[in-house]
Formats: structure tokens, sequence, C-alpha cells
């Protein structure tokens, strides 16, 4: 019903900055208000949640990890959303996914949502 294609994923050096984007296609009405949202795993680490806004009101819900240093955008006229990733950290480094869903977001509820990008790798070099 809703596809979501992301894309921006690469290597950098510590301290760079990098934007990931997904796009969300198909029956997007469906998820509206919803919650776009970031999600990231590093190898032997669980998922967790990085960055979320919800369309309904704006409030957008960080990681205490990436507070100050990231944010999550949003362009509807496009159907995508952003992650602007600044002051990046070795510690960063991970697969990130996009997901959305309707409602309000769980960032710490991954299997709440119903939608997921297929994933991009973030690569910080110390």
């Amino acid at each position: 019903q809703v596809q979501l294609v992301e894309s921006g994923g690469g290597t950098v050096q510590a301290g760079g900055s990098l934007r990931l984007s997904c796009v969300a296609s198909g029956h997007v009405d469906s998820i509206s208000p919803a919650c776009m949202a970031w999600f990231r795993q590093a190898p032997g680490k669980e998922r967790e949640g990085v960055a979320g806004l919800y369309t309904g009101d704006r409030f957008t819900d960080y990681a205490d990890s990436v507070k100050g240093r990231f944010t999550v955008s949003h362009d509807t006229s496009a159907n995508t959303f952003f992650l602007t990733m600044n002051f990046l950290k070795h510690e960063d480094s991970a697969i990130y996914y996009c997901a959305a869903d309707l409602g309000r977001c769980r960032l710490r509820s991954p299997g709440w949502f119903t939608y997921w990008g297929q994933g991009t790798q973030v690569t910080v070099s110390s």
C-alpha cells in the first residue's frame, strides 16, 4: 500500500554531514497524519529510534545521542522526508532505516511501524 525508498548513505569523516532521504509512494493518504521516523542498527546492537516527526502537529522527537546534531524534516509536495546529520561521530555508523505509519511517533517501539525503507549504510570514519 505504501512503499518507502531511502537513499543518501555513504562514508564521511568525523565531524562531517550527511543527508538521508526517504521517498514514499503508493497510497500515502492512508497514513495521514503520519509519523515519519528514522531508525538505525549498528553491528551487535539492537535497532534504535533516532528521530521522528508527526505530521499532525509537527512534533519532533530525537534520541538523546543525536539531539542537537540531527534534524528530521518533511517535504509534503514530494512525499519525502529527510534526516540531516551534522557533526557526525564514529558511533553514528550504522544502517539507517526510514519508517512510517499512521499516528503519533513511537520511537521506542520499532515493531509498531508498518512501512519500512530498505536501509542505507552510513559509515563515519575516525
